[in-house]
């Protein structure tokens, strides 16, 4: 199991999304060429990835959490075999083969980080935000999650622990936020809705009911 806690840190996994990177490379070269034709707007582009990366992508995980949070038979197969269980919603597919849910509680917050590069589980998260890439949160994250989640704006009681989850080709973590207060009697959909992309990384909370979106 790869996880840390607030102090020490090691870990040996050896891999690149190299095929990410060329797809990317190749996205890239054919998205200059269509710009300079004039044939697509550098912003309509970036308003598709902006989609990707905050709405359409995380809505599946935030249909497993709220499945979780109001289903405990579900949790329960969620925290033993989450790539089974995520699977049985339909979201399944290439950078989410192996899974492992971890579940906040009042003692612990779990927030993910990839060390050696950008490993995420594409089919519950989408793509992943550009912050997570970059060399400061992975390193941060790692020595000094607290001051991470303050910049998130996320202040903890002193007393819960930070359990740090380094993400790997071979499995990549699915953070299972706390349920908000408030939430008795909400729809699966309604509880969706307070599921953040951050909440489901560890660098945020479910929104309360009443907070705007």
């Amino acid at each position: 199991m790869h996880h840390h806690d607030d102090d020490g840190h090691h870990h040996d996994h050896h891999h690149h999304d190299n095929h990410l990177g060329e797809m990317a490379a190749r996205v890239r070269a054919l998205e200059t060429i269509l710009t300079e034709k004039g044939l697509i707007d550098p912003a309509a582009v970036d308003t598709i990835i902006e989609t990707y990366e905050s709405r359409v992508g995380p809505r599946n995980g935030a249909a497993v959490v709220a499945k979780a949070w109001s289903d405990p038979e579900f949790r329960a197969w969620l925290a033993r075999d989450a790539t089974a269980a995520i699977a049985s919603l339909g979201y399944a597919g290439r950078q989410g083969e192996h899974m492992q849910a971890v579940f906040n509680t009042p003692g612990v917050h779990n927030m993910v980080v990839c060390t050696l590069c950008s490993c995420y589980p594409w089919p519950v998260l989408g793509l992943p935000p550009v912050w997570y890439k970059s060399p400061p949160y992975r390193s941060r994250a790692v020595s000094d999650p607290r001051g991470v989640l303050a910049e998130f704006g996320v202040t903890l009681p002193e007393d819960t622990a930070i359990r740090v989850w380094d993400s790997t080709a071979e499995m990549r973590y699915l953070v299972v936020p706390m349920r908000p207060e408030g939430t008795d009697g909400m729809s699966g959909e309604q509880l969706a809705d307070l599921v953040t992309r951050n909440s489901m990384i560890g660098t945020g909370l479910a929104l309360a009911p009443e907070q705007p979106r």
